[in-house]
């Protein structure tokens, strides 16, 4: 996007005054998989309608609308550039399910032409975008939610309050699991762009390279260039929970992370087994990711052939956290003494941080959200931080204050990328 186009959608953009009867009309971005999900959610939310969808793919759009006619019997306008999108004066909302890697963009550009943003997890690609779409939101007054499900999940609520109130005493540790079986992509040579797929729109911010099925629909969240691992896949949402039980409101101020992608042969880029170590001072978060065959930790419970949850590890107990519910032990003999089971329909339900975010759009008060893009970066840049330390290879000192690595150029190298023309996110948003 040029400056001169970047100043008309600033000059032009006009926040949405909405009253407690008017409709948000949302435009859903990316719309193969998560995407769909939005469609259904906003498209049948009151108050709330998908006036437009955009993908890089002709035929996801073609069954995005078909999709959307049927959830709320109206049938959406097409975009293919994102660009061009901004530029619907009739949109009020940017719903952002598109790959890692233009998240921020997305985010910033729709801040700046006056939309307010939910946008997938991990909030962003890199630690420095992440930031850079917190100064958007509120240079702009803009409202950014992440898609932490969580957050909005009535028993993980409930624990993270029990926590706060000292039920297992003073916190000394949590620990994310990320146990996810993931199976081996093999290899594929690169070939033919599909046919109805836009490629270079669909790299935006990333390097130029030849089209791979490999690198394209799920399977760029194993490589750099569009993807963060598991870690920042899966992973985010434990390491979100993880930060939030223990109430850090900052980065850490040491980072270390191992691992390795072990056992298969293929294309995959990013490690399917990570250990990560964070130092607060006062308290470790420690996160882990196991791609290959596994058995679970305390009492988190079996989910196919995943272990997926928290622990946190505190002096006078232990609670133990998944999909499922929560458990609290306490004592020397580790007594069962409170536990909750989940009461939603679905255990990954995201209607209530939709209906948050929508209720926030009316207000226009960011402090009411569940996850605000602040809270969202620095869970996503935990997940960063990790996989800094893993691709250099040692023990890192940060300063959360500047969000800098400490007299490691090399690191501070990895805070950010270098984007493609004219996918840029800027210095100054």
């Amino acid at each position: 996007m040029s400056m001169d186009r970047r100043s008309f959608l600033v000059a032009t953009a006009a926040a949405p005054v909405l009253g407690a009867n008017d409709r948000i009309n949302v435009a859903v971005v990316g719309v193969r998989g998560r995407g769909r999900d939005h469609i259904s959610l906003f498209g049948s939310r009151r108050g709330a309608r998908v006036v437009a969808v955009c993908d890089i793919d002709t035929a996801q759009s073609e069954r995005a609308v078909a999709l959307a006619e049927k959830v709320q019997g109206f049938k959406p306008r097409v975009y293919q550039d994102f660009r061009k999108l901004l530029e619907d004066r009739e949109v009020d909302v940017v719903s952002i399910a598109t790959c890692n890697h233009w998240h921020a963009l997305q985010t910033i550009w729709a801040c700046q032409a006056g939309k307010d943003v939910y946008v997938e997890k991990p909030a962003s690609h890199n630690v420095w975008e992440g930031r850079k779409m917190i100064e958007a939101a509120r240079k702009y007054q803009r409202i950014v939610q992440v898609g932490m499900q969580s957050r909005g999940i009535a028993h993980k609520r409930r624990a993270i309050e029990l926590l706060r109130q000292g039920a297992i005493g003073k916190l000394y540790m949590a620990k994310g699991l990320c146990y996810k079986r993931r199976r081996s992509i093999g290899r594929q040579p690169d070939g033919p762009v599909p046919p109805g797929v836009d490629y270079d729109l669909w790299l935006g911010p990333a390097p130029w390279r030849p089209f791979n099925p490999n690198r394209f629909h799920y399977n760029w969240h194993w490589f750099w260039d569009t993807g963060n691992g598991d870690i920042g896949n899966q992973g985010v949402h434990e390491m979100d929970i993880a930060r939030w039980g223990l109430g850090k409101q900052t980065l850490p101020t040491v980072v270390h992370s191992t691992g390795g992608k072990f056992v298969y042969d293929d294309d995959q880029e990013t490690p399917n087994t990570q250990i990560a170590e964070f130092d607060y001072g006062d308290c470790l978060l420690v996160f882990e990711v196991r791609g290959l065959l596994t058995t679970g930790e305390a009492s988190i419970v079996r989910d196919g052939q995943n272990y997926i949850g928290n622990i946190f590890f505190g002096s006078d107990g232990v609670m133990s956290l998944d999909l499922e519910g929560f458990q609290i032990y306490r004592g020397e003999k580790m007594e069962l003494v409170e536990q909750m089971k989940y009461v939603e329909p679905q255990k990954w339900d995201t209607t209530p941080l939709v209906e948050n975010f929508l209720a926030a759009v009316r207000s226009r008060r960011h402090t009411g959200l569940l996850c605000d893009i602040e809270e969202g970066h620095l869970s996503a840049a935990l997940c960063h931080l990790a996989n800094i330390s893993y691709r250099t290879g040692r023990k890192l000192r940060f300063d959360p204050s500047r969000e800098r690595f400490i007299n490691d150029p090399e690191a501070d190298q990895l805070l950010t990328r270098r984007y493609r023309e004219p996918y840029v996110v800027p210095e100054k948003v």
